[in-house]
């Protein structure tokens, strides 16, 4: 393992209070998805420039972003005035980190399920990257509930956990032999119609099997960050839990498996609108009483206001910024349980 001590620090920055990690890590199909929400083309210039209007938006850099997870090809793109796009990031004071999985396929003998691709040569790209400035580095595994009236073949099996949380462990003391602060990303997907109870069921079993995992790995979880989902009802559940449920259910969850070694909890906000993520955040941070940091690592709920905002126009840039800076404010107050709604409309008018 390299620089234990430092990847530490990192970790502990990456969750300090009050701040959280920007999530610009799409892919190109993901990002031309939400292009094509606002009319405009999917070209590496407009992706840039997009990002580049981010990186650069005070006060959100330098107040509400600890770090920032990264596409590959913006960790090598620069600034339409050739200052290189990390440079921008680091120069705010966050960290610059890198998605390094290779996406999702089908996981064989698992109907239903997936695993996450992307280990081979892992280590090389690991060492490319940390030369390139990447400090901490992210991979998701995605872990599906099959519906309620499915008896047979429900998902997912003990197999398929296992599976995803294995490339975890092996993925995360790849990253921490590179020096890299490993995130650890198994998102329970809320697409479904399953209950919050089967959520919190499956949420368990999900982190019990990576922590077990990254033990046998070898991972030292001081310079670990995990970004869990919340537990919460699938969108096509007919009863939807309070969110003083979701935050009762979610900390039980967290206190019944992570252990307290992990400096923080980075929670991806997992296809919840803005203020949802925002306001749930929020509630598990004024229940309290637990060892870690809990705060925010988001992507759409931190970039969709400013985006429709740009709209990808470049006279649009301070609007955009403007939206980028209070959604980041927002969940800054929910990570330390001061948020208010007020505050949220005033800011939005």
């Amino acid at each position: 393992m390299k620089n234990l001590d430092a990847m530490v620090a990192v970790a502990e920055a990456m969750v300090a209070p009050g701040k959280g990690i920007l999530a610009a890590d799409e892919s190109f199909g993901t990002i031309g998805k939400r292009f094509a929400s606002i009319g405009t083309e999917n070209t590496e210039e407009n992706r840039r420039d997009w990002r580049e209007m981010l990186f650069r938006t005070r006060p959100a850099m330098d107040d509400y972003i600890s770090g920032v997870i990264l596409f590959d090809e913006t960790l090598r793109q620069n600034a339409s005035d050739g200052t290189p796009l990390r440079d921008l990031i680091t120069a705010s004071g966050a960290i610059p980190g890198i998605k390094v999985d290779k996406g999702i396929t089908p996981l064989a003998g698992r109907p239903g399920e997936t695993i996450t691709q992307g280990l081979d040569g892992l280590r090389e790209r690991l060492a490319e990257y940390y030369e390139l400035g990447a400090r901490f580095a992210k991979w998701r595994a995605v872990i599906e509930i099959s519906h309620p009236d499915i008896t047979v073949g429900r998902t997912p099996s003990d197999g398929g956990i296992k599976a995803n949380t294995h490339a975890l462990g092996r993925y995360a003391a790849l990253c921490q032999e590179a020096g890299i602060v490993p995130i650890v990303e198994p998102e329970v997907l809320m697409g479904g119609a399953h209950s919050v109870e089967r959520c919190h069921e499956v949420t368990e079993r999900a982190l019990n099997s990576l922590f077990t995992e990254l033990y046998e790995q070898g991972v030292a979880l001081e310079a670990t960050v995990l970004k869990p989902n919340m537990v919460v009802a699938g969108k096509k559940c007919a009863e939807q839990p309070t969110r003083e449920e979701i935050a009762e259910r979610t900390i039980k969850v967290l206190k019944d498996t992570v252990p307290s070694a992990v400096p923080g909890i980075a929670f991806l906000s997992g296809g919840q609108d803005n203020e949802e993520a925002t306001r749930n955040l929020d509630m598990m941070n004024r229940v309290g009483g637990f060892p870690w940091k809990l705060t925010y690592s988001f992507g759409r709920a931190l970039q969709q206001s400013a985006l429709f905002a740009w709209a990808g126009k470049a006279e649009n840039y301070d609007a955009a910024q403007a939206a980028f800076t209070h959604r980041a404010r927002m969940n800054s107050d929910a990570s330390l349980g001061q948020w208010t709604q007020g505050a949220d409309d005033k800011m939005a008018a």
